[in-house]
């Protein structure tokens, strides 16, 4: 049965904030508007400014958005889910923006349907990936062309298996998780022993490689066919998986208990960033950064404590966006920027009324940066969220603004 959800714009309003350093922005989704923006807010922490605007894509009630990947200003697709408190009936979500609209997209000719979708990958216009859960119990994996989703079947899949991130060049697919055939749905990590797990699509088909060790993937990226990473956890700390020449090995990293890694980006052989944190006592997180530089994995210096990160993405050329959450600010955006010379937090505008803001993920085209997630207010309600940061000019005006947009009044 084919499920067509429908066409929806989201309301946006903006505000101006400055940061310390400047580094080329990300496309990602921002959104028509039903009413004017509010006026500019102008806080200035340097040279350079960015121009932030808050929105939302309009999913249903208690929605979130997972993950972004953006191929220009005007194709960006979002994945999550509405009805997050239902385990059994929340439904996935497939959203574009095409520069000036949100546009949710239904999978085709699948009775049981996706409930969340956690990852999204673009290998072209053409060619776009999505996984997460099936309401049937197996991981599920969608593929479009643009205009129409369909389910794909993996037979080396089975119950109990789990996945979390998927990353797409032409000509391959990777998704990771893990796999344990008798571990409750509820607790993907739980149950016994569950086991890392990388599928892996081409022309030739699929195949399934699993770790020789206890543990959990979260996060993929890919370089070339033949070159990748694969970030997650175990037992022991952080859990580092490097794709070399068609192998994936393990890859030595620097001892951290309590450790894990969510997502990574590499920019090259030579280059390339993991997040995750650090448990502490009380339920705290530590920010860890873990850098690539060509022979070995070192931990970053963090500007704060306390922190939960999410996603990173970068421009190519060493600058580094991180998306996540502040404790200390729960009602604001929160991301990390930097690389090689160290990182700078970016905030953004405090909310009028309580909630908790947690950004997901994040994607950078052009010069724009965009991060996608939820708010949850004081009632425990959920509502999906887009941040998107633009710098200025070098006259102190907004840069361009995408087609659709409204002008600022």
């Amino acid at each position: 049965m084919s499920r067509r959800l429908s066409r929806r714009a989201s309301a946006m309003c903006v505000l101006l904030i400055g940061m310390s350093a400047g580094l080329p922005a990300r496309a990602t989704p921002s959104a028509h508007a039903h009413a004017d923006p509010a006026r500019p807010h102008a806080a200035d922490r340097g040279h350079v400014r960015l121009l932030q605007e808050s929105a939302t894509a309009r999913l249903q009630p208690d929605g979130s958005l997972s993950d972004v990947v953006g191929l220009s200003a005007s194709d960006v697709w979002a994945v999550g889910q509405e009805d997050v408190w239902e385990a059994w009936q929340n439904r996935s979500v497939i959203a574009h923006w095409d520069g000036s609209t949100w546009t949710e997209l239904g999978i085709r000719n699948d009775a049981s349907g996706a409930g969340h979708l956690r990852s999204v990958a673009a290998a072209s216009a053409r060619e776009i990936w999505a996984v997460g859960d099936g309401h049937d119990g197996l991981p599920y994996v969608v593929r479009g062309d643009g205009s129409v989703f369909d389910r794909v079947s993996v037979p080396q899949f089975g119950t109990g298996d789990w996945l979390g991130a998927v990353d797409a060049i032409p000509g391959r697919m990777v998704a990771v998780g893990s796999s344990n055939r008798n571990r409750n749905r509820a607790d993907p990590v739980g149950g016994a022993d569950p086991r890392a797990m990388i599928a892996t699509a081409t022309a030739k088909g699929w195949t399934v490689w699993e770790g020789d060790f206890t543990g959990t993937l979260y996060g993929v990226t890919l370089t070339r066919k033949d070159e990748g990473w694969a970030v997650g956890d175990s037992e022991d700390g952080p859990v580092v998986v490097r794709l070399s020449d068609g192998e994936w090995k393990d890859v030595p990293v620097p001892s951290i208990p309590g450790g894990f890694l969510r997502d990574v980006y590499a920019d090259g052989a030579k280059r390339a960033v993991a997040v995750g944190g650090v448990y502490h006592g009380q339920g705290k997180i530590a920010p860890l950064v873990l850098e690539w530089n060509g022979k070995r994995w070192s931990r970053a210096s963090m500007p704060q404590r306390h922190a939960e990160l999410y996603g990173v993405t970068g421009d190519g050329e060493g600058h580094y966006w991180i998306s996540g959450f502040d404790p200390g600010h729960p009602g604001q955006a929160f991301l990390l920027r930097g690389g090689g010379s160290g990182w700078r937090v970016v905030r953004g505008q405090a909310a009028a009324r309580p909630r908790a803001v947690r950004l997901q993920a994040v994607t950078h085209v052009g010069d724009l940066t965009l991060a996608v997630g939820h708010a949850v207010d004081e009632r425990d309600r959920y509502t999906d969220i887009v941040e998107r940061f633009q710098p200025e000019d070098a006259d102190g005006a907004a840069a361009p603004r995408p087609e659709g947009t409204p002008p600022e009044r």
